[in-house]
């Protein structure tokens, strides 16, 4: 506990920092779902407090996810009442403490690190160029989408363009100002001055862009052209409205088949996503922690049966908010914690000051968090690494961009493992040559996808040769390995080559290379 009281100087920034953040991202993400705004907030809430708590992650934040709009929207639609919706959350949390009482987090220690590099990498692209229209003043694509065709029917392409056609001057003021000051909070200069190591750059840009809506947005023209988006958080009038906004599942839906598919898919989803969120955030990390998975599966469970009694939406491990809360310095799960917490504070008792926030201050503090993910540095480090890193890192990062998400990585890892078996077919056979002398070398693992290249040696082996065909580093040899083996013995007496088989007792003892199926002997032929 005194580690996490240490950090506070480092945390208690960055939870302001995070929490500015979230506001808006919950509320879009609600709006999006076909829920009420507030349900975005409970979910924010909980993500910070109840999974905070639980979590082994120091930095990753959790909340209500972009990547699962598409499926509560359509189960909100489907299912008879909202409050099944919210029992499906509840069920589906249950299922989340499951998985991670039976260890199945380590799903994640499966995606391949340049996937989940190219997955950071996309998440910033994406973050400059959804929160580029909100810069400008163009906010018609909700806060916090991530997909490419958006619901209002355009996508992330068309919307850059189109916003320049739509511009706020004042949003562009207070945007172009707050990159600048954030640039600003980079250099050397503004770093060594006390006083800026604990005022953060986000905060500033906050504090500036409500002060510059407040001042400019009565003067004469160009700035009343058109007024600037703002926060838009729910007021209540009293207590008892306030209490209103939070709404219970209803059990007696329990049965209903939809509810427990509905169920199953937010699990499945949200842990994988979730699974892939702490792998990144751990890289992101520069303490280099690692988050234990099956403790974060069972805090994410607990906290969508939480966020579920309550009215929430579901909750995942979020890059965006994560990776806002590593670059504003945060060291320890105590800013989490704080975020969530004040989130509440201020939606409970003082809702109008967070109304004063234009949302073009918070995307200038995004677009500079996504810059910070997709640096070109990063590109050259993968390029410097050779095709087999750098082509899965770009395609996931292009395929994200042009879809989604969870779609997005799927085909990543999938190009990931094309360049692993495609790494393994080149180096699982080796030959060197010596005037009329051959040594083929079979190495470790030689799957079926070695056959073609083992054919064409043999099919290139010229007449009169002496070939030796060394077995002894091999694990496992495929039956059709063997078998072209044995057919190029068969027909080496015809063009007078000479074939030699080397073969270890470790392979004739296991059998792992099929010994007693082979026609050819140890000795020469």
């Amino acid at each position: 506990m005194q580690k996490y009281f240490k950090s506070i100087g480092s945390d208690l920034p960055s939870a302001l920092v995070v929490f500015l953040v979230a506001i808006p991202l919950c509320l879009g993400i609600a709006v999006a779902s076909g829920l009420n705004e507030f349900s975005g907030i409970i979910g924010g809430i909980v993500g910070g407090i109840v999974v905070g708590i639980i979590s082994g992650s120091n930095l990753s934040v959790s909340g209500p996810a972009a990547g699962l709009t598409a499926i509560v929207s359509a189960a909100v639609l489907k299912l008879p009442a909202v409050e099944a919706f919210f029992l499906a959350v509840v069920i589906a949390g249950v299922f989340q403490l499951l998985m991670g009482i039976f260890k199945l987090g380590v799903i994640g220690d499966y995606v391949p690190n340049s996937v989940i590099k190219g997955m950071l990498a996309a998440i910033g692209i994406i973050l400059i160029l959804k929160q580029l229209p909100h810069l400008v003043g163009y906010d018609k694509d909700f806060e916090g989408d991530e997909t490419f065709i958006q619901a209002s029917g355009e996508n992330t392409f068309s919307s850059v363009i189109n916003s320049l056609n739509h511009l706020t001057p004042l949003a562009v003021v207070i945007g172009v100002v707050g990159i600048a000051i954030l640039i600003l909070f980079e250099t050397k200069f503004i770093k060594s001055i006390k006083v800026f190591q604990i005022i953060s750059g986000p905060l500033v840009v906050v504090v500036v862009g409500v002060l510059l809506h407040y001042f400019l947005s009565d003067t004469a023209q160009p700035f009343t052209v058109k007024s600037v988006d703002l926060v838009n958080i729910p007021i209540a009038k009293d207590t008892k409205e306030f209490i209103s906004f939070f709404h219970l599942p209803n059990w007696s839906f329990i049965t209903n088949k939809d509810v427990w598919i509905t169920a199953v898919t937010l699990a499945l989803v949200a842990s994988l996503e979730t699974l892939l969120g702490i792998e990144a955030v751990d890289k992101l990390d520069p303490m280099q922690r690692i988050t234990p998975p099956n403790r974060e599966l069972v805090a994410q469970g607990a906290g969508n049966i939480v966020s579920g009694l309550l009215g929430g939406l579901p909750l995942t491990s979020v890059i965006v908010r994560s990776s806002a809360n590593v670059n504003a310095g945060a060291r320890t799960k105590m800013s989490t914690i704080f975020h969530g917490t004040l989130i509440f504070i201020c939606v409970a008792f003082v809702p109008n000051l967070l109304n004063l926030i234009p949302k073009a201050a918070l995307a200038a503090v995004l677009i500079f968090t996504g810059y910070k993910l997709a640096k070109i540095s990063i590109f050259k480090d993968y390029w410097k690494k050779g095709w087999e890193q750098f082509m899965p890192f770009v395609i996931t990062i292009t395929a994200i961009v042009l879809t989604d998400l969870l779609k997005g990585v799927l085909i990543g890892i999938g190009v990931g493992i094309f360049y692993v078996i495609r790494s393994n077919f080149r180096t699982a056979i080796f030959m060197v040559q010596d005037g009329n002398q051959y040594l083929i070398r079979l190495r470790k693992d030689v799957s079926f996808f070695s056959k073609p290249k083992l054919k064409h040696i043999f099919e290139n082996m010229p007449n009169n040769a002496s070939v030796i065909i060394d077995l002894t580093k091999a694990e496992f040899i495929d039956q059709d390995i063997i078998d072209t083996i044995n057919e190029f013995d068969m027909n080496a007496p015809e063009r007078n080559i000479q074939v030699t088989v080397k073969k270890s007792t470790y392979n004739e003892s296991h059998k792992l290379v099929g010994s007693d199926q082979f026609n050819i002997s140890d000795s020469a032929h």
